[in-house]
């Protein structure tokens, strides 16, 4: 596994999500998850650095806000060491530290955040959306080949799209979020791997004209070196 082992929250979603779907050892990797967990997105980050990135809530159901989200990489013993500073003040999402890090925390403290709002949001069980997202990402997600832009250039990319809930039995336990959909940008070529990600409720009224009942967006902004100052 490309996050640490001592990456708690990668460790909880992917371990969780294995034991409660019933899958195997002998079971295939999707080309999905192996983008998401199993790739070196820091690769092209040489410590110290600090990428930014920007948070947007909007939709019908609740009110929005913009925030920021903060990945920040040092080298430890030879290796990477990161650490997420994931939105602020009382919106603010503990992120544990990630030894030898080589993917990207940021999707993960993402997925946390949103189950535990898919918690708040439904009444449901943190297990039932980590098992339904690993499942999604296991056997159903669309994977196609796209273009973005970022810095000033328009670069490949992939594009994961997943649609958790909309086949499972117990969907209509989670009502009108049953249609939530998650799409997942990556790039090598932009710092860090992971451009965006996207979730959103489609509106009720069933129109693509109509404003969604909930979307969030995660988005690169960029990447700074320390102050030489600060970075003895």
């Amino acid at each position: 596994m490309r996050f640490s082992p001592h990456a708690l929250l990668g460790a909880t979603f992917l371990v969780v999500g294995l034991a409660t779907s019933g899958a195997g050892a002998q079971d295939a990797i999707s080309a999905a998850e192996k983008l998401l967990f199993q790739t070196d997105h820091l690769r092209n980050v040489a410590p110290p650095a600090t990428l930014s990135y920007s948070f947007r809530k909007t939709g019908s159901a609740e009110t929005g806000f913009d925030d920021t989200v903060e990945l920040r990489v040092r080298a430890l013993d030879g290796a990477k060491q990161a650490s997420v500073t994931f939105l602020s003040a009382e919106r603010k999402t503990g992120c544990p530290e990630v030894t030898h890090a080589e993917g990207n925390p940021v999707l993960l403290c993402f997925l946390e955040r949103d189950i535990r709002e898919m918690e708040r949001l439904t009444g449901g069980k943190s297990g039932y959306f980590r098992r339904a997202i690993r499942l999604a990402l296991a056997r159903s997600a669309k994977l196609a080949r796209t273009r973005l832009s970022f810095g000033g250039r328009e670069l490949a990319g992939n594009e994961i799209t997943v649609i958790p809930y909309a086949d499972d039995p117990l969907k209509d336990r989670i009502g009108k979020y049953a249609s939530k959909t998650y799409v997942f940008t990556l790039s090598a070529e932009v710092p860090g791997g992971v451009h965006s990600v996207r979730t959103f409720v489609p509106s009720p009224e069933g129109t693509s004209s109509e404003t969604p009942l909930l979307e969030e967006r995660l988005t690169l902004v960029g990447r700074r070196a320390p102050r030489e100052g600060k970075a003895r």
